[in-house]
């Protein structure tokens, strides 16, 4: 019987197969107040019928900000916005978290409030391409602006931006929250060895370094229960300019054994193997093992697989309990059927990827509506 349609329990959260949702950042919650509603409550409850969601990226704050029409989870109206697919989602009997964001210095002035600079570990620019709405409403990409370090006294703020949108989250009715710490972005940039030289209590060492994702966690943790997040993290690979270091492998492999220790709901792994957030590096599967073995719970992969099949052999093989599907669950909303029938699967249309309505976002039919 084919692995990923068998239930899987992430720590007391029962789960009827193991196809999950990854999270897939799509653009329709219009700025200014990045509101999520109706659309996105259909297009969730949509997919229902995966073992769990994992929303898109939220940002945690509007210093979190990096991309036009992202959702948050920081003000009352947004919360709001989120129980109206959290309802959604638990009425066609799913299950959902959010996935807590902060794009650190993958933004742009025109997006961060007061038009102020973004933030980091340390004050070094991306050369990621940023896209920013003109005045006339069109578009312009440009590069990311320079970010300015956090000061030290600045950090348990941003804690507690990580603390208040998992509370909120549990107020909008997420079953759990997942904090990102990949890709990139702000926990990625304190993760990584090259570009995080700070010299107080947030930088330099492996444990220096974790700090600010473990204390991500202790503050989601102390919002939900350890039970109800997951984290993911990005072990191999350079994103966004953060090449790695010799430690790099020993801090991913300490992070999943504290990860572990804290018991959280799951350990969610992207690889870079399709080559997205410009990452290059080999395919280390030794790393994988270590790190699943070291987190000693549910491990969740995404971006290894490249087809169904070999989703399917690497949960059998044990490299991951569990497969987060990104571009097919965009046109499969009935993807985990599709499995366990070994019916086709439907094709994507990149152009409507990111953009504004229901186009190419809840208009893809399911098996039984076709």
């Amino acid at each position: 019987m084919n692995p990923l349609i068998q239930p899987i329990d992430l720590r007391g959260l029962l789960c009827p197969n193991r196809v999950f949702m990854a999270p897939l950042t799509r653009q329709r919650a219009k700025d200014p107040d990045c509101i999520p509603g109706e659309l996105q409550a259909v297009h969730y409850s949509q997919r229902a019928s995966y073992g769990l969601l994992i929303s898109e990226a939220t940002q945690i704050s509007p210093e979190g900000k990096g991309y036009p029409n992202t959702p948050g989870i920081f003000s009352a109206a947004q919360v709001a916005g989120w129980k109206v697919v959290t309802d959604r989602v638990h009425t066609a009997g799913g299950r959902i978290f959010l996935q807590l964001w902060h794009v650190g210095r993958i933004s742009h002035t025109a997006h961060q409030p007061n038009g102020q600079s973004p933030v980091s570990c340390v004050a070094a620019a991306s050369s990621a391409k940023m896209v920013i709405v003109r005045a006339d409403g069109t578009l312009e990409e440009v590069p990311a602006s320079m970010p300015r370090a956090l000061e030290t006294n600045e950090m348990p703020r941003v804690v507690r931006d990580y603390e208040l949108a998992a509370t909120n989250a549990k107020v909008a009715g997420f079953d759990g929250v997942e904090v990102h710490g990949a890709n990139g972005y702000l926990i990625n940039q304190f993760l990584s060895g090259s570009l995080n030289t700070r010299t107080d209590a947030w930088g330099g060492s492996v444990e220096n370094r974790l700090r600010l994702l473990m204390s991500a966690v202790d503050a989601a943790g102390a919002a939900f229960g350890y039970a109800k997040v997951g984290v993911r993290l990005s072990p191999m690979g350079n994103a966004a300019e953060l090449p790695a270091v010799p430690d790099d492998r020993e801090l991913m492999l300490r992070a999943a054994r504290e990860l572990g220790d804290r018991k959280c709901a799951y350990l969610h792994l992207f690889n870079h193997y399709f080559g997205a957030h410009g990452w290059n590096g080999p395919f280390d599967r030794a790393l994988a093992e270590g790190m699943k073995k070291n987190f000693n719970g549910p491990v969740v992969l995404n971006g290894y697989s490249r087809d169904v099949a070999s989703a399917e052999r690497d949960v059998r093989e044990g490299l991951g309990d569990a497969v987060a599907f990104g571009k097919l669950a965009i046109s499969n909303p009935d993807l985990p059927e599709r499995i366990r029938d070994g019916s086709p699967l439907a094709e994507w249309d990149a152009s409507q990827f990111y953009g504004v309505g229901g186009k190419g976002y809840n208009d893809y039919p399911t098996l039984a509506t076709k």
